[in-house]
C-alpha cells in the first residue's frame, strides 16, 4: 500500500493519506484517451501496479524461450544504463566497444574464420527477428549483384526452409518480396529433409535456411548433411547457393553440450548465422545477434554511414533508437559465465529436462517428441485424444498458474497436437517435480469429466449416418444423441466416464449439438478455433 504525506489544513500536523482512501481508487482511469488532469506519482504506480498483477508469471511461462531471471547486479548495470540510446555510438564509446566485443565473442564461439587481431563482422539487434531480415537482405542483394553482372533476371528471388521456420521468415519473405519455398514436415520426421530441400534449390534461391532447435520440438537439423549434399550441387550446376543458419535458441547451447556436432562456420556454406541472446544467451527480451562469416558476405551498400550524432559512424540496422541496456547485460553474462559457466548452466537445464521427459514418459499417456540432442525442452503428444486434449490439459494447468502450450505442428504434420515445456536457467528440479505433481492431478480431474462429448457424438452421429455430411438441416433429436451415448458406452469400454444421457445433457457443449445446422461442422468449429500458442 502506498502512503503520502500531506500537510494539515489546519494546525499544520502531518497526516497520513492512503492511496487506497484516495478518490483515484473510486474512478475509473480513461484507457483510450489521455487524462484531462494529472494524477500523483504514487496513485499512477498503484493503479498500474495493481492492473499487472493479473499477468502472469514469467517464471512459471513455460511456452516462452526468453530468459525471465538475472542476478541482481546485472540487473543493476541495465537499470543504470536506461537512459542510453546505443545509437548515439559518439556519446557512448565504452558501450559501442562493448558491442563490438560481445560480436567478436560470439563470433570466435561459432567458430568464425577470424583471426586473432581481426574484427569480426556482425551486428546487434533487436531480438533474432531484425537479425534474420538483416541476413536475408544481404542474401537477397549479393543475389541480385551477381546476377545483374552475368545479365540475368534478378526479380524473383527464393529461399528454401523447412515448414517448421519460426513466423519471422515469413515475415520476411512477404516484406521484402522473397518467394518462401518451405520443405513440408513428415509423420515421425519434424523437421526439414536436407535432401528434399537441396532438390528445392534452383538459380534463383539466395539462400536455404537450416534450424538449430526447432521452435515445434526443439529439434537441431542436420546442418552438416545439408552442407554437403548443397556443394555436390553447387559443383554440378555452378551456382554458389549459401546457408544461413537460425540459431536462436540453439546458438548457445551447442558449443556447450555438443562442441563436436558440426553445424557453424566450419562448414563452407554456413555464411550467416543468428542468435537470440535474450534466449539461452540468458539475457532478457530485447537482445539478438546476426554473425557473417566475412566482410565480403555483407554487401557494403547495405552499411550506412551517419555524422549527425558527432562522428562518423556505420549502421546496418532496420531500427534507429535501441536502448544500451541489454548489450551491456550480454557482455556482463559473456564475461561473468565464460565457457564454463554457460556449459553448466545448459547441463543443468539439459539434465532438468531429461529428468522431466522421463516422469512424464512414466505416466504412460504420453508420446515424447523432442529428442535428445536439441534444446532442452520436452515436447509430448496425448497417446489417445478420445477422453480428452492437450489444449484441454493446457487449460488446466493454468489453474495451478503454469503456462504451457498446446498447439499443432507444421504443415504437413498438422494433425499431431502437442505440449511443449521449456526449460530454462531458472527452471529448478523442484518446480520439474511440482510440474509433474500438477500434470497428475489435471489428468485426474479430467479423467472424472465427461469426454469430449462434441467430437464423441458428432462423430458417432456422422458414422452411423454418412448423409449427415450433406445435409443442411438435420435436426438432431434428442433421442438420437441420447442412444449414441449409449452406444458409445457399450462398444468402448474406455468412455466408463461417459454416464450415458445424463452426462451429454448436462455438458456445456450440448446445446452446440442439438439441433445444431450441422454436428459435424459444429465439431470443425470447435477445432479450428484453438489457437496456435508457440513462441
Amino acid at each position: 500500500m502506498v502512503l503520502t504525506i500531506t500537510a494539515g489544513s489546519g494546525d499544520c500536523e502531518n497526516v497520513l493519506h492512503s492511496t487506497f482512501s484516495s478518490r483515484y481508487v473510486q474512478t475509473s482511469i480513461p484507457r483510450f484517451r489521455l487524462p484531462e488532469h494529472e494524477i500523483p506519482k504514487e496513485a499512477a504506480y498503484q493503479i498500474i501496479s495493481d492492473e499487472l498483477m493479473l499477468d502472469g508469471n514469467p517464471r512459471l511461462n513455460l511456452a516462452s524461450f526468453v530468459t525471465t531471471w538475472m542476478e541482481p547486479e546485472c540487473d543493476k548495470l541495465m537499470m543504470q544504463a536506461l537512459n542510453k540510446n546505443y545509437i548515439d555510438m559518439d556519446e557512448y564509446p565504452v558501450t559501442t566497444e562493448l558491442q563490438d566485443r560481445c560480436v567478436n565473442i560470439i563470433a570466435r564461439l561459432f567458430n568464425a574464420p577470424v583471426g586473432e587481431k581481426d574484427q569480426a563482422i556482425g551486428a546487434g539487434t533487436v531480438g533474432s527477428s531484425e537479425a534474420i531480415m538483416l541476413a536475408g537482405l544481404a542474401f537477397k542483394r549479393k543475389w541480385q549483384n551477381k546476377r545483374k553482372a552475368e545479365g540475368k533476371p534478378y526479380d524473383k528471388p527464393n529461399i528454401v526452409t523447412g515448414a517448421n521456420v519460426q513466423v519471422c521468415w515469413e515475415k520476411f519473405a512477404r516484406y521484402f518480396e522473397v518467394e518462401l519455398k518451405d520443405v513440408k514436415l513428415k509423420k515421425n520426421y519434424y523437421v526439414m529433409d536436407p535432401q528434399e530441400a537441396v532438390e528445392m534449390v534452383d538459380e534463383n534461391t539466395i539462400c536455404v535456411c537450416a534450424i538449430l532447435g526447432s521452435t515445434y520440438n526443439g529439434e537441431f537439423e542436420d546442418v552438416k548433411l545439408l552442407n554437403d549434399l548443397l556443394l555436390k550441387k553447387n559443383k554440378k550446376t555452378g551456382w554458389d547457393t549459401p546457408i544461413h543458419v537460425d540459431a536462436a535458441s540453439g546458438g548457445f547451447i551447442a558449443p556447450f553440450l555438443y562442441p563436436h556436432l558440426e553445424w557453424d562456420f566450419r562448414l563452407p556454406l554456413v555464411k550467416s548465422i543468428n542468435v537470440s541472446g535474450h534466449k539461452y544467451g540468458l539475457v532478457y527480451a530485447g537482445i539478438g545477434w546476426v554473425i557473417w562469416r566475412g566482410k565480403q558476405d555483407l554487401p557494403e551498400e547495405l552499411v550506412f554511414h551517419v555524422n549527425y550524432l558527432g562522428a562518423d559512424q556505420p549502421t546496418f540496422t532496420l531500427n534507429f533508437s535501441k536502448g544500451a541496456s541489454q548489450i551491456i547485460a550480454q557482455y556482463y553474462q559473456l564475461i561473468r559465465l565464460g565457457f564454463e559457466g554457460y556449459k553448466s548452466v545448459m547441463e543443468n537445464c539439459q539434465a532438468n529436462a531429461k529428468f522431466l521427459a522421463e516422469e512424464i514418459d512414466k505416466i504412460g499417456r504420453f508420446d515424447i517428441l523432442s529428442k535428445d540432442i536439441g534444446v532442452p525442452l520436452v515436447a509430448f503428444s496425448l497417446k489417445n485424444r478420445r477422453q480428452h486434449d492437450e489444449y484441454e490439459i493446457a487449460d488446466n494447468l493454468r489453474r495451478f498458474g503454469w503456462i504451457v502450450p498446446a498447439y499443432t505442428m507444421a504443415p504437413n504434420a498438422q494433425d499431431v497436437s502437442l505440449l511443449r515445456v521449456v526449460i530454462r536457467e531458472d527452471f529448478s528440479r523442484t518446480l520439474a517435480e511440482r510440474l509433474i505433481g500438477d500434470l497428475i492431478k489435471v489428468l485426474q480431474y479430467l479423467d472424472s469429466r465427461p469426454p469430449n462429448v462434441v467430437e464423441a457424438v458428432t462423430q458417432a452421429l456422422v458414422e452411423k449416418d454418412p448423409a449427415l455430411k450433406s445435409v443442411q438441416e438435420p435436426h438432431l433429436k434428442l433421442e438420437d444423441i441420447e442412444a449414441v451415448a449409449e452406444l458409445i458406452c457399450q462398444e468402448d469400454p474406455t468412455s466408463q466416464h461417459l454416464r450415458a444421457p445424463e452426462d451429454i445433457k448436462s455438458a456445456s457443449v450440448f446445446d452446440q449439438v442439438l439441433n445444431s445446422r450441422k454436428a459435424f461442422k459444429t465439431w470443425k468449429r470447435f477445432a479450428l478455433s484453438k489457437t496456435n500458442a508457440i513462441c
